[in-house]
């Protein structure tokens, strides 16, 4: 059936690029996430085990909902890894030591990339293609996002 949601078909096919976009980036940082706790190694480990799942468990639910988002305005998620290596921003990881310092600066600079994309599609989405609905979501996501940033910030210190 027909996703008539009064916003156009171009519209919609443009933010749900967008979002693919953003499905990709938000797949290779669970995935990094995943990594920083299934090998990071250490005098801290436990606490920093600890703290990448909740970190993976929180992108999951990200992922799922950017999905989602997309289903709702009409569209297919892209869900092959294909796909989402070809649609990301970011870099997968690359080879280097197995410590914690290392792994959060990393997850960090993709928080802050993610961030700066969000960013940048709050008013488009609004004003270039009328979906408010969108727009007022990634501002939410963008919110998360600050808020694990955050926390990886504070752990550096």
């Amino acid at each position: 059936m027909k996703t008539n949601i009064g916003i156009s078909e171009e519209n919609r096919s443009a933010v749900a690029a967008q979002l693919g976009k953003l499905l990709a980036d938000e797949f290779v940082l669970y995935t990094k996430t995943r990594n920083a706790h299934w090998n990071v190694e250490g005098a801290n480990f436990h606490s920093m085990h600890i703290f990448f799942e909740k970190q993976y468990g929180a992108l999951d639910e990200l992922m799922d909902s950017v999905a989602e988002r997309i289903r709702k305005i009409g569209h297919y998620a892209p869900a092959t890894v294909a796909q989402l290596l070809q649609l990301t921003h970011l870099t997968e990881q690359t080879d280097r030591k197995n410590d914690s310092l290392g792994f959060l600066k990393d997850l960090l600079a993709d928080h802050d990339s993610i961030i700066e994309f969000l960013r940048g599609n709050i008013d488009p989405f609004a004003n270039e293609f009328k979906d408010a609905g969108t727009s007022d979501y990634i501002t939410g996501l963008m919110e998360k996002h600050e808020e694990m940033a955050w926390m990886i910030r504070s752990y550096m210190k």
